[in-house]
């Protein structure tokens, strides 16, 4: 039953964006009068490269396959944006679809300004890479000044397993938080398997880490938030954390990563010491 309400709710999503459709909108020529406004299901198939009986089960919630170079098509016919489609793809395959161009990456001034308001709580924006955009100054107290790094660097994935400092700082848990990351980038990988960004990235990893290598050939695949978590600061020893990740609307390809102490090991109070001091 919630299948056939998926298929009916995707039907009836693109009979209404195929209304707002003019055929000048997709270079095609006016015919006298229209009954109904929009494109007719015989031009959307027509440029999307299908038959018009298969167009037409499809607006009316049959039960139909559907590739990913249809949808493509579908998308470009109809003009549909970046968040429509999104929910395309959401309805037809219930995931989003793989990335066309690259997301965007900027920090804008809110986010900045967001981050840097959370005053004791360690956070930082991601891009889908893993790397590290933008910091406050809390996370540069417990986990380093990102500012004197390079791209590379600021990689969580690649500082993971080649900084001698952040495997001191994750002590008996970096196992765990290694396995845990490596599973969220193959899970991100997949949508981005068409960038040669990604084969390089680990190709270069596996050469520097055979631990990364290890953990890359089992195929884990997550995409979950990492928890709770203790680190091993130099300064103050033990500090107790929980994460929490979210995407701000305005930038749906930077994750937000937030530490939030815990009063295990007088976290506050250690992190209160530490951001006066710096």
């Amino acid at each position: 039953m919630l299948e056939v309400d998926r298929q009916s709710e995707l039907g009836d999503f693109l009979k209404n964006r195929r209304a707002r459709i003019l055929p000048a909108h997709v270079g095609l020529p006016e015919h006298g009068r229209r009954r109904t406004p929009g494109l007719r299901r015989a031009e959307v198939a027509m440029l999307a490269g299908v038959s018009v009986d298969w167009y037409t089960y499809l607006e009316q919630g049959r039960d139909i396959q559907v590739s990913i170079q249809v949808l493509e098509s579908i998308a470009r016919v109809l003009q549909l944006d970046e968040f429509e489609r999104k929910h395309l793809f959401v309805l037809a395959h219930c995931q989003l679809p793989p990335y066309i161009h690259p997301p965007q990456l900027q920090v804008s001034d809110t986010v900045q300004r967001f981050l840097d308001q959370l005053g004791h709580a360690p956070a930082c924006a991601i891009d889908p890479k893993l790397n590290v955009l933008s910091w406050n100054k809390a996370f540069s107290v417990v986990y380093g000044d990102y500012s004197y790094l390079n791209e590379q660097d600021r990689n969580l994935l690649w500082r993971t397993f080649t900084s001698t400092e952040f495997i001191a700082l994750k002590g008996s848990q970096w196992k765990e938080h290694a396995l845990r990351l490596v599973a969220q980038f193959r899970a991100r990988y997949a949508r981005f398997i068409e960038d040669p960004w990604y084969t390089d990235f680990v190709m270069n990893l596996q050469k520097v880490s055979e631990p990364f290598r290890e953990l890359w050939e089992l195929h884990e695949v997550l995409d979950a938030p990492e928890g709770r978590k203790i680190i091993l600061h130099p300064l103050v020893k033990e500090l107790a954390f929980e994460h929490i990740s979210f995407q701000s609307l305005d930038a749906p390809d930077i994750q937000i990563l937030v530490n939030i102490a815990l009063p295990k090991f007088d976290t506050a109070r250690k992190l209160a010491i530490l951001i006066d001091q710096k």
